[in-house]
């Protein structure tokens, strides 16, 4: 259980003020991510590398409101400073989220639907660090939901199912990828 709090927690992190610098990875033949196939990106958590964690980004970003909320109702809160983490996460912005059918973030954030939301917030949320040149086309990565994404990349865009890959930033406990969409269960 604790795990998948810090899961949710680093989901978070995503809020970012700038866009990666980081080039596409060439295609590669479908394949799942095992953990030993990515190297740790970020240094050890705050105390000791200095770096921000989840909760102090994501409480001053603007573009993560809907995010921090959809956390809180999931009671997550007080989980998200936990240090040494290896995580990846896919952040979903406000925009993200304004995307999914009216009325869709006002249930999820109801105290009975409080299930659903945590499966949705753990769908966002990988180990080990995976930083966007360890993407390939048709790779497939486990969630902490126990479901798979699959990346795509094409004109050196990288996508993750069907949300594009804004930003990357790493942080004292993983590195968060901020999407343009929410990823949703299959």
């Amino acid at each position: 259980m604790r795990t998948s709090l810090v899961y949710l927690a680093l989901v978070l992190l995503a809020a970012c003020e700038s866009p990666s610098g980081s080039s596409a990875p060439a295609p590669a033949a479908a394949r799942s991510v095992s953990p030993a196939a990515a190297e740790p990106a970020a240094p050890a958590a705050r105390g000791s590398s200095g770096m921000k964690t989840v909760v102090d980004v994501a409480l001053g970003s603007p573009d993560h409101t809907t995010l921090v909320a959809a956390l809180k109702a999931g009671d997550l809160v007080e989980s998200l400073d936990s240090p040494g983490g290896v995580y990846t996460i896919f952040a979903p912005t406000n925009a993200a989220f304004d995307k999914l059918p009216k009325g869709t973030v006002e249930g999820l954030l109801k105290p009975e639907k409080k299930a659903d939301l945590r499966k949705i917030l753990e769908h966002h949320a990988a180990v080990p660090i995976l930083q966007i040149k360890d993407m390939h086309d048709g790779e497939m990565l486990a969630m902490a939901d126990g479901t798979k994404v699959t990346f795509h990349v094409k004109g050196g865009k990288v996508m993750v199912d069907d949300a594009n890959i804004m930003a990357s930033l790493p942080a004292g406990n993983g590195i968060v990828h901020v999407v343009d969409t929410v990823l949703l269960p299959k």
